[in-house]
């Protein structure tokens, strides 16, 4: 590629490009690609409300409501590992089409399910689609917004993904009032995702291929393209510059393996922070209480329909948080953010656990009570905790193994969800709510030390120079 490829556009406004906002064509772009993330929300969210009917409907034992309800993190957890070698392999936008009908078939398999054991399957392979997007959105977002604005951008996703899930509980609720006296209303729940696996599909069609991974593949002349559509008037030199330059230092590299996240070192150390990001992500709980809120609230004393709406409460709460991360993240770190967090939610759902075990159970404050502690664990939760670990595996890998990194990270992350999911009916069944919150309590005052002293500050740097840091940690 010759140098006048990547010469500056001439008619770019003059403020700098790092204090440009957000133009509206990559907002457009955003908001298209994150439709991943919503359904990502929903079909985690929906089982929240499925969950009483079907285990009325399909007479389901403890292990198998708990296998219902996981088993979809566990497909999520090899959609993740895959999904990470196949967007680099044949692009990030390629990827997300696919993925896009594979939402709509599993998720009509899961509404028309004639048993358990189809429900199931299709939900594992509605969990692979899931897990896919929840790798590949975060990098294709991260890799096509400008470092100043990254933060905001990739955040865009995890708002999607709690108002996915605050749409599930408000869905969950009005057919339970409407239909809770018909057989199978659960159906009714799942089949509404389909909508948005349609408007992905169709939206798909008009996001253009990540500039980086454009580059790595040679196709310079397409990420210049790329880079002047998408940064309109912001556009440079320089930023094309750099990304063709790391690809030009990756172009004579074999593809890269899980092997190549341990076997170098510097590698290594990255993968190592990532991988425990994904740990904390999970030991909160936060899937726990999105699985099973409605029948935590149910036992806690809320009667009738009433957990359905209560449970309705924290999914807007987490959508106003990551709202709020989305303002925080242009002006606090990363690691303050998770500090906070994690302060917050240990505090939080130590009252949980006390409600609990203190309060007795013919208590008409204990389910109000139990509900204040879900809200505020879910508010620290969202903004402080979960949009910044995912948004810290999507930035922190180098280009090379970008991809594959983040999928490792992420199937970690799945399986500790999984693990979460199905062992949580059991342990409360055996230990009660309250004592099984405390085991929680244990991990995240483990994960707060851990951050305090290791967790590094990505702010403000770009993918760029945050590999050149790593390189000569």
């Amino acid at each position: 590629m010759t140098g006048s490829q990547v010469t500056p556009r001439s008619d770019r406004a003059a403020s700098p490009p790092d204090t440009q906002p957000l133009n509206g064509r990559l907002r457009l772009i955003a908001t298209v690609a994150t439709f991943g993330g919503l359904l990502f929300g929903y079909d985690t969210g929906v089982i929240n409300g499925a969950l009483p009917s079907l285990v009325t409907d399909l007479r389901l034992t403890p292990l198998l409501e708990g296998l219902v309800a996981s088993i979809l993190p566990f497909g999520a957890a090899w959609g993740a590992a895959f999904g990470g070698r196949f967007a680099d392999r044949f692009g990030r936008r390629r990827v997300l089409t696919v993925l896009a009908v594979l939402f709509v078939a599993a998720t009509l398999g899961c509404a028309l399910a004639p048993s358990v054991g189809v429900l199931v399957a299709f939900r594992a392979v509605l969990g692979l689609a899931v897990g896919a997007s929840s790798v590949i959105v975060p990098v294709f977002l991260a890799e096509l917004a400008p470092a100043h604005l990254r933060g905001r951008v990739v955040a865009q996703n995890e708002l999607m993904i709690v108002g996915g899930q605050a749409l599930a509980f408000v869905f969950n609720a009005g057919l339970a009032t409407a239909f809770g006296h018909v057989p199978h209303v659960w159906r009714y729940m799942l089949v509404l995702a389909t909508v948005p696996a349609l408007v992905l599909w169709v939206g798909m069609t008009v996001v253009p291929e990540s500039p980086r991974w454009l580059a790595r593949r040679g196709r310079l002349d397409e990420m210049v393209r790329v880079l002047q559509r998408i940064r309109q008037h912001a556009y440079t030199a320089d930023e094309a510059e750099g990304v063709r330059e790391l690809a030009a230092q990756d172009a004579d590299r074999p593809a890269a393996g899980v092997l190549d996240l341990v076997r170098v070192p510097w590698i290594r150390g990255i993968f190592g922070i990532g991988a425990a990001m994904a740990v904390i992500n999970q030991i909160s709980g936060i899937n726990a209480i999105q699985y099973y809120g409605v029948t935590v609230l149910q036992d806690s004393g809320f009667g009738g329909n009433g957990a359905f709406y209560a449970n309705i409460i924290p999914g807007f709460v987490g959508v106003a948080a990551v709202a709020l991360a989305m303002v925080l993240l242009k002006h606090v770190g990363r690691r303050p953010l998770l500090l906070t967090g994690l302060a917050g939610t240990i505090t939080s759902l130590t009252a949980f656990a006390l409600c609990y075990l203190l309060i007795p159970e013919d208590s008409a404050a204990r389910p109000w009570a139990v509900l204040a502690c879900i809200v505020v664990f879910v508010g620290f939760e969202q903004c402080c905790v979960g949009t910044v670990t995912w948004l810290y595996m999507s930035e922190i890998f180098p280009l090379s193994v970008r991809g594959v990194g983040m999928g490792a990270c992420a199937w970690l992350l799945w399986m500790m969800t999984f693990v979460v999911g199905l062992t949580f009916p059991l342990l409360t069944d055996a230990l009660g709510v309250g004592y099984t919150v405390l085991i929680f309590v244990a991990l995240q005052l483990v994960a707060l030390v851990w951050v305090h002293r290791v967790a590094p500050e990505t702010k403000d740097r770009t993918l760029e120079e945050l590999e050149q840091h790593f390189r000569g940690a």
